[in-house]
């Protein structure tokens, strides 16, 4: 059983060697595909290998990643990021699966961690590909009308890999996310989801801006499945909260309440439309409507998000009462900034 190290790798001259130093002993080759470095990363990627590439970089990862792949030339493929690794012991988990792998398995899913800049993950960690084999084995399946089989065989694995970027790259992403739209008029429901996720949580306003034009333009000429409108509408609610559009606001959080299990995010929306209004009663009720759904993007508006702005509003709320109303809220307010304090992202 031999693996393919596979990169895709710019500028990472910080992190590089970390990455490579934590696979070189499990992997079999190293395959390294650069997309326009200008610092040191090429040279410390030969230190490890010959097999260094060059990509002419095009906006458009699954090309560079699709190059990179044809370079591999192992059973298995491991794909890395540079600002990934493997600590020792799930080195040791890594090769103990390597040797009791079953060639049947096509894919390996590993549990990626974020110990310090969390992107999108609504936990702490969520198992994502990371294993492929290089060449698919077709398979016959049912004892009879015998069919071959075009699902992959995936395999769950308990290896850990920490994800741990110096800065987050949303800003990068979102200039593909734009051009990727604008070129083909059109993305995947799995693209509009990411992109919809990290608008909601790192955009920054001209970002959240034209992400919104865009779903505007996408509500507007299509019927789309009602999970992925819920995200939709959920961006634009907040990008017309943030622009003090009180009218379109009002409209596209009416929408996501009228679905069949509303969000949180439409419920924090409206608690933060009352809390800059001045309305703390009507905020209040909000945020803790938000605490009682789930979110369609991200965990935070609905848990210590939804928390810190309860404090924050039963907190003024105890300044402009009296005696005991005034003391009943402030306890409330120490209540959920303690429980914001405390709050911590799920495991999975």
């Amino acid at each position: 059983m031999t693996v393919s190290l596979c990169m895709i790798v710019k500028n990472e001259e910080h992190v590089l060697a970390r990455c490579l130093d934590s696979l070189k002993d499990i992997v079999d080759e190293i395959v390294i595909v650069d997309t326009g470095s200008t610092d040191a990363t090429k040279e410390i990627a030969h230190r490890y290998t010959d097999k260094v590439y060059d990509f002419k970089w095009v906006d458009d990862f699954s090309k560079a990643r699709n190059f990179a792949f044809s370079k591999c030339t192992c059973d298995y493929i491991y794909s890395a990021d540079a600002d990934e690794y493997i600590d020792e012991q799930n080195q040791t988990a890594f090769r103990n699966l390597l040797s009791v792998l079953d060639p049947a398995i096509e894919i390996v899913q590993m549990h990626y961690y974020e110990p310090r800049i969390s992107s999108v993950l609504n936990a702490k960690s969520e198992l994502r590909p990371k294993l492929y084999k290089r060449l698919r084995t077709f398979r016959w399946v049912d004892p009879v009308h015998e069919t071959v089989s075009t699902e992959p065989l995936v395999f769950d694995s308990d290896i850990v890999i920490t994800h741990d970027p110096e800065k987050p790259h949303t800003s990068r992403d979102f200039a593909i996310f734009e051009k990727a739209y604008h070129e083909n008029g059109v993305l995947s429901t799995n693209l509009y989801s990411m992109y919809a996720r990290e608008l909601y949580r790192n955009a920054s306003e001209d970002e959240l801006r034209r992400g919104a034009d865009i779903f505007k333009e996408v509500i507007s000429t299509g019927t789309l499945d009602e999970k992925l409108l819920v995200k939709l509408l959920c961006v634009l609610a907040l990008d017309a909260r943030k622009e003090n559009n009180a009218p379109a606001m009002l409209k596209y959080t009416s929408r996501l309440l009228a679905v069949d299990e509303p969000c949180s995010e439409a419920c924090y929306e409206l608690g933060q439309y009352f809390y800059d209004a001045g309305d703390y009663i009507e905020a209040s009720l909000w945020y803790y409507n938000a605490t009682e759904q789930q979110p369609a993007l991200d965990i935070h508006a609905g848990t210590d998000l939804a928390y810190r702005a309860l404090g924050m509003t039963y907190a003024h709320l105890s300044e402009q009462t009296d005696g005991q109303e005034s003391d009943r809220y402030r306890d409330l307010a120490e209540e959920y900034e303690k429980k914001a304090d405390e709050f911590e992202l799920p495991e999975e």
